[in-house]
């Protein structure tokens, strides 16, 4: 018995525990939708005949995993005008959804087919009303039932709500009218267009919707062993892939890392460097960073940034290079970093006439071979002897100088010496 038939007894799949089960198969598990019944109330559907349109709306939901996360359930009741009985985030469980069909109570005037599907498009299917947005993939499923002819246009309003994303079933049941049900389904319409000549056997096209709903899905189940992603492929099927980074295997099933570097896919300018798990990072080489792609890189100024570990002067050579300079008096030590002092006495630079004498730390003075004199410049030389005659030279004019003021002081006392003589003899 394939899931959707009857049994003797004249019932469906049997439940059990995490939904129905088609015998031989594994479990039946329902594709999550976004469902919305558009139901015809009109005057012609007879109050016992409005009770089957919700059994069978209602076995259509026992047969439907209900939840947040799974199938959400509204329901859109016609005739000349539209009621919306409660929204797509209304009911989130079986018991309150099926309770809820229940209580809905016929509006018995018109036909409005296109208005309501106007209706369920503009209002019903909206993420404010509890629809899932277009990122979450859950298809938008409408399924409208009817007994007459639409008393507004359809064909319009139907082909803007297929290209809205939402899949229409119709189904017609004794005088509906069989062209108006093509033009609202969609395609292809052997599998979207159902009649029945009474309402009294509209039940039995519930296990036809439960079988389009129901699938067995192996990735859904958590049995298709697929040690990273499981891809359904529909009718049951499915296949393995991997995350980003990895390859699957020959089992079809593990996934190993792949080494993006080697394969040379990575788009690195520079360095491409394996990280774990199959992913990796871009480099640059000394001189360079990484760009804001991550990938390119741009020269960098290391002189400016202060990264060139130069002790003295760095000295930028374009294209993100540099090289190391030292201060006047020091030079360059292997590591092409560090300074040395400079011995400048043996480097010749120093000026001085006769001896160079290092002081260290770049400083030295100069000195002068025997017999011979440092001058004021502190770097020429002068014979010991010359500077001894110009000294004495200055020696004897000082003298010369010094003796004949004596001599001046001497006469002059003398003078005044006898002056006091004779003067103290006249007085006596």
């Amino acid at each position: 018995m394939q899931c959707g038939e009857q049994d003797e007894d004249g019932q469906g799949c049997p439940e059990s525990e995490g939904g129905p089960r088609r015998p031989g198969l594994g479990f039946c598990k329902s594709r999550p939708l976004d469902l919305v019944f558009i139901i015809d109330s009109s005057r012609s559907v007879r109050p016992l005949e409005f009770t089957k349109v919700k059994t069978f709306v209602s076995r259509i939901i026992d047969n439907l995993d209900i939840g947040a996360a799974d199938t959400r359930v509204a329901v859109v009741n016609y005739a000349s005008t539209v009621n919306i009985e409660f929204h797509l985030q209304t009911h989130l469980d079986k018991k309150s959804l099926k309770q809820a069909v229940g209580r809905i109570a016929p509006l018995s005037t018109g036909t409005m087919s296109g208005l309501a599907i106007q209706t369920a498009m503009e209002k019903a299917f909206t993420v404010e009303a509890g629809a899932r947005g277009p990122s979450s993939n859950i298809p938008k499923v409408a399924i409208i039932v009817t007994d007459g002819r639409p008393q507004d246009q359809v064909a319009e309003v139907a082909a803007r709500a297929r290209a809205a994303g939402i899949e229409l079933y119709a189904v017609g049941v004794d005088r509906a009218d069989r062209e108006s049900l093509r033009m609202m389904a969609s395609e292809p319409l052997d599998e979207h267009v159902f009649y029945v000549e009474t309402y009294g056997v509209i039940e039995k096209l519930s296990s036809r919707f439960q079988e389009t709903f129901c699938a067995v899905d192996p990735c859904m189940l958590g049995t298709h062993g697929c040690q990273h992603v499981c891809v359904s492929d529909g009718d049951g099927k499915h296949h393995c892939e991997c995350s980003q980074g990895y390859v699957l295997n020959a089992d079809k099933k593990t996934c190993s890392a792949i080494d993006k570097c080697a394969l040379n896919t990575h788009g690195c300018e520079h360095i491409c460097v394996n990280d774990r798990a199959g992913s990796y990072h871009c480099e640059c080489h000394e001189g360079y960073m990484l760009k804001e792609d991550r990938k390119a890189c741009a020269a960098q100024d290391q002189c400016a940034l202060g990264t060139h570990g130069c002790q003295h002067i760095c000295v930028n050579d374009g294209a993100g290079s540099h090289h190391c300079d030292c201060y006047e008096g020091y030079t360059l030590s292997q590591d092409n970093k560090t300074c040395s002092v400079l011995d400048k006495c043996a480097l010749g630079s120093h000026g001085c006439q006769h001896i160079c004498v290092s002081d260290g730390a770049a400083s030295y003075h100069c000195d002068c071979h025997t017999g011979f004199t440092l001058n004021e410049d502190k770097k020429t030389c002068s014979a010991v002897q010359e500077a001894a005659r110009l000294t004495s030279i200055r020696d004897v004019c000082g003298c010369e100088a010094t003796l004949t003021f004596q001599n001046k002081v001497i006469s002059y006392l003398q003078r005044l010496n006898t002056k006091n003589i004779l003067s103290g003899s006249f007085s006596a």
